[in-house]
């Protein structure tokens, strides 16, 4: 099962995985259908909230992939997920979870200026060119939320749309104690995709984890 996109979902499908992908939001969903009917594949799109879904199954490995878990704004929000999570993995199933490593140098940004973030460009899907995205944000320290504005530049369009997106910061050591205290327990860490450990400067948080006392 994935949560939150239809990024992982898909591939896993294309390799012949059968696939549960849930979403709370609507868009997403369609969009995700429109993918996996376009590429011919079978993914089970259910519209579901993380902090309370009842699937009627378990699942041998719960994903949420690409900061999923940063929707999770504060402590009963995650507990609550957490909670359906270990109602939903089988015996000697696995849960992976992949967040960014927090930077302190980006998230006490000057909230006054604008920034490249790594998708600054993109095709417009209406073939007028390309979409230009700047984006600005800032910190609550005391709540650990990073609120995001971004802001989109339309080909021919004078004014900029704006996007507000707003991300639970889960610092590396808070995210471990997290997860030991609500029942789970690191199987390894890893700081990217290609598995080399976790460190300082890694740019992720790869952890693979399973429900404990559950294994084995």
């Amino acid at each position: 099962m994935a949560c939150g996109t239809g990024r992982v979902a898909i591939p896993l499908a294309k390799e012949g995985f059968l696939v549960t992908g849930i979403d709370i939001s609507d868009s997403m969903l369609s969009e995700a259908r429109r993918k996996s009917s376009q590429a011919g594949i079978v993914v089970e799109w259910i519209k579901a909230d993380i902090r309370d879904f009842k699937l009627g199954k378990r699942f041998p490995l719960i994903i949420f992939p690409f900061n999923t878990i940063c929707h999770l704004f504060d402590l009963e929000d995650l507990e609550a997920c957490l909670s359906c999570v270990e109602g939903h993995l089988r015996p000697n199933g696995r849960f992976i979870i992949d967040v960014f490593n927090p930077r302190l140098d980006i998230l006490l940004r000057n909230p006054e200026e604008r920034y490249i973030p790594p998708y600054s460009e993109y095709p417009d899907p209406d073939g007028r060119g390309t979409i230009a995205v700047t984006e600005s944000n800032v910190y609550d320290t005391a709540s650990q939320i990073n609120r995001i504005k971004l802001f989109y530049k339309f080909p021919g369009q004078a004014e900029e749309i704006i996007e507000e997106l707003n991300m639970r910061i889960y610092f590396p050591q808070e995210l471990d104690a997290l997860l030991k205290y609500n029942g789970f327990e690191i199987e390894a860490k890893f700081g990217n995709y290609d598995e080399t450990p976790f460190t300082s400067a890694a740019p992720k948080q790869l952890i693979v984890c399973h429900v404990r006392g559950n294994f084995g």
